[in-house]
């Protein structure tokens, strides 16, 4: 039986960044992972990440997938992949089914990072062929290069039905709807407001009452539920779609923490699905460790960061560093991530009815009703602004933990501050020469540059860009609104694209001046 210093069960970020963060005290490390490929998640993730530097932000997370699997590379951790761990007992002793074997290994410590599995919603027809999960279809797109249908219905608007939404319109696909029994969009507002402005719409207080079709699905109906999340009768309204993706939550992997003993926290506010924890991820069993969505479901950022944690207090519990040191490098990875876990959307405040920003602004009811700020709200928000000339318009409605557009401007036109849950701001003293790195760099597509007096009579308007193919200079088409709404007619008169730009393209449009603060996203006239 082979013996290690520390056994990962997991190879997604937090499990990769637990390992890097033990060989780097000189601990041998050995992860295993079920699939053919390391990074779990992230490699579905061709979406920017929020956050800031420290955590990532701006960086795609397929990008991140591979420095963390460099970073594990370089550090001498060893990687198994197609092994199954089917057992993990007493001793922190783990059985694992790598081919056709039956393989036992042990661990001085165990990191356990297995994640979470997608929850399911029982309805009418819900076992046709056509009904998949969110997660399922992100990895069809983003891994295999398939789209997951021609038309799909969207149920749940949690962050994952957000972006695997907006995906699969980069794919080709059609989306008829986003739907969700709650009464409030459950995801950032940012990721809700660049669907929205492609013409989907939201159904909210709605959801499905079955799927149709025989041996596939070829429709889906839908109704409003009252209160009490009961259907209302008259309220039903019928798609023609083929696919039909649930968004609908995820629940923990956690029965290899069951099998080894750890207490499962069961505490007021807890239902007994994640172990018990401490702020290290220290389970009640000496020497192992939960991280990432296997003990509490988060973002993959704060998940890399309970990675490193975990894997610091691992090595100090084996002594491979001295308390006090490994007390101020775990220090520093908790800052970083209570950032993480601040503002509107931070642990604390779930379930909670938040009706104001940080700042006292009254929140969008557009947006948290129908995805997208109204036209009369969105002034009031302090990153729009009527400077002359070029200049900044920051479309940030809630206090989530971002600030790469604040790193990103050269000319520090664009103010945080060190709160990164803040929202953005203009330096009006500052001036703005346009080179739309803060369009870029905005993980939410939230930020545009607009010159509200271009030439007599128009306006430009810049915005970013991830479809394809990209539009050309001088092709004309349709401005559409915050909502999805043509609006007027545009003319594309600038595409740039640059290494900097990571892939999000920047597409300029003149359009009437009147528009300037309303349109926000361009098709081209079919």
């Amino acid at each position: 039986m082979k013996r290690y210093d520390m056994i990962v069960i997991g190879a997604g970020p937090a499990g990769l960044s637990a390992a890097i963060q033990a060989a780097g005290q000189g601990m041998s490390v050995v992860v295993f992972d079920e699939n053919e490929k390391p990074g779990g998640q992230l490699f579905k993730q061709i979406h920017k990440f929020f956050g800031s530097k420290e955590h990532k932000a701006k960086i795609r997370g397929f990008r991140i997938g591979q420095q963390l699997l460099e970073e594990a590379s370089g550090a001498g951790v060893e990687v198994k992949l197609n092994a199954v761990v089917t057992g993990l007992y007493m001793e922190k002793e783990i059985v694992v089914k790598i081919g056709d074997n039956m393989e036992h290994f042990k661990g001085d410590t165990v990191i356990v990072a297995t994640g979470a599995a997608e929850n399911m919603v029982h309805f009418e027809g819900w076992t046709l062929p056509g009904v998949i999960g969110a997660g399922a279809a992100q990895t069809m797109m983003n891994l295999h290069g398939i789209r997951p249908g021609k038309k799909v219905l969207m149920l749940g608007t949690g962050n994952v039905g957000l972006v695997v939404s907006y995906q699969l319109l980069q794919a080709g696909c059609e989306v008829a709807a986003l739907v969700d029994a709650a009464p409030t969009v459950g995801g950032y507002g940012v990721h809700a407001a660049k669907v929205a402005r492609t013409g989907v719409p939201f159904y909210l207080s709605h959801t499905i009452v079955k799927a149709e079709g025989t041996d596939h699905v070829t429709g889906v109906t839908i109704a409003r539920v009252d209160e009490n999340y009961h259907f209302i009768p008259g309220t039903e309204k019928h798609f023609d779609v083929d696919t039909i993706c649930l968004a609908v939550g995820l629940s923990p992997m956690a029965q290899l923490l069951k099998m080894a003993g750890c207490v499962m926290d069961e505490r007021p506010g807890h239902d007994g699905t994640t172990p018990l924890c401490d702020e290290n991820g220290a389970t009640s069993v000496p020497g192992i460790y939960a991280v990432g969505d296997v003990s509490g479901i988060e973002e993959a950022s704060s998940a890399m960061l309970e990675g490193r944690i975990a894997g610091l207090a691992a090595a100090a519990y084996l002594g491979f560093m001295d308390e006090k040191t490994c007390e101020e490098a775990v220090n520093r990875q908790k800052k970083a991530l209570m950032s993480l876990r601040r503002g509107m959307f931070a642990p604390q405040n779930k379930g909670q009815k938040i009706v104001t920003t940080e700042e006292g602004i009254p929140l969008s009811v557009h947006l948290l009703k129908e995805g997208y700020v109204g036209d009369e709200e969105i002034e009031r928000f302090p990153g729009v602004n009527h400077a002359v000339g070029i200049h900044p318009v920051m479309e940030c409605t809630q206090n989530i933990p971002c600030n790469p557009c604040q790193d990103a401007c050269p000319h520090q036109c664009i103010r945080v501050g060190a709160d990164i849950t803040a929202l953005p701001q203009v330096d009006e003293t500052k001036k703005c020469v346009g080179c739309g790195l803060c369009v870029a760099s905005c993980s939410g597509q939230a930020i545009f540059l607009v010159e509200e007096h271009y030439i007599p009579g128009f306006a430009t308007v810049t915005m970013p860009y991830e479809f394809l193919p990209l539009p050309e200079k001088g092709e004309r088409g349709i401005g559409l609104g915050r909502k999805g709404e043509p609006l007027c007619e545009a003319e594309v008169i600038q595409v740039k694209t640059a290494e900097i730009f990571d892939k999000t393209s920047l597409v300029t449009l003149k359009i009437p001046e009147d528009m300037a603060m309303r349109v926000r996203f361009y098709r081209k006239e079919v």
